[in-house]
């Protein structure tokens, strides 16, 4: 599975683990940057453009994810949630990544690298990597009324003003 990792400067030196582990574990990873420390670089490019890549895969049938993270995860989560296509989710724990793929149908993670034990978070990623989704139609529905209002700006049949 190709795998697109961003982060900003609190994860710069732990996504060099991330994306050690992945590439073991037989994953074809991507870094999305950044490349240095910047402690007032700007997260949401690094995020963005593994989100679209992300997105971009999966529409040429490439079976990929992304793993986003920075202090919080949250401006990260919310960076790559700005790309249409990209479901990303915020995780802090084994549960909360499992269900991200399981019902969500999840395509991007975001943790936050100051919450967690690099072992904790090497957990959660490899959590949401192996948990497939379950096509429980419940959740294709809701999945496909998220998608139609991202393009369309409404939910057939459901009022959302």
């Amino acid at each position: 599975m190709r795998i697109h990792v961003a982060t900003d400067h609190a994860g710069l030196e732990f996504s060099q683990t991330v994306i050690q582990h992945l590439s073991d574990a037989g994953h074809d990873v991507t870094d999305h940057g950044p490349t240095s420390y910047e402690p007032l670089d700007d997260y949401p490019s690094f995020c963005i453009a593994a989100a679209r890549a992300v997105v971009r895969d999966q529409r040429e049938g490439q079976e990929a994810l992304g793993v986003v993270f920075g202090g919080s995860g949250n401006g990260e989560q919310i960076a790559a949630n700005k790309v249409e296509g990209v479901r990303a989710a915020l995780v802090w724990n084994d549960s909360t990544a499992k269900l991200a793929r399981q019902h969500n149908d999840a395509n991007v993670i975001a943790i936050g690298a100051r919450q967690h034990t690099e072992a904790e978070a090497l957990a959660f990623i490899d959590a949401f990597v192996a948990e497939p989704f379950s096509h429980d139609e419940r959740h294709v529905r809701r999945i496909a009324q998220v998608g139609e209002y991202e393009t369309t700006g409404a939910i057939a049949g459901h009022p959302v003003d």
